[in-house]
């Protein structure tokens, strides 16, 4: 009995331990923290392999960014 609750405590931690901060924000969560890292206008968010995909616009100039599992904002060329 002992063991199960261990083994199901240690299942319960290595799921939560694999949840990316990126995906789990909401819409708005996300939006707001691109908005916060210097961008204006976040539309299109989408989730895809790499990270979710966000168009924003940065210095007048329409940007992808990506938003990868460890929560870092990376804009693509």
């Amino acid at each position: 009995m002992r063991n199960q609750v261990i083994s199901s405590a240690a299942m319960l931690l290595a799921i939560a331990g694999g949840l990316s901060p990126a995906q789990a924000l909401t819409r708005e969560e996300l939006a707001a923290r691109v908005l916060a890292a210097g961008y204006s206008e976040v539309s299109d968010i989408k989730s895809t392999a790499e990270g979710t995909v966000v168009q924003a616009v940065k210095d007048g100039k329409q940007v992808r960014l990506v938003v990868d599992s460890s929560g870092q904002i990376k804009q693509q060329k």
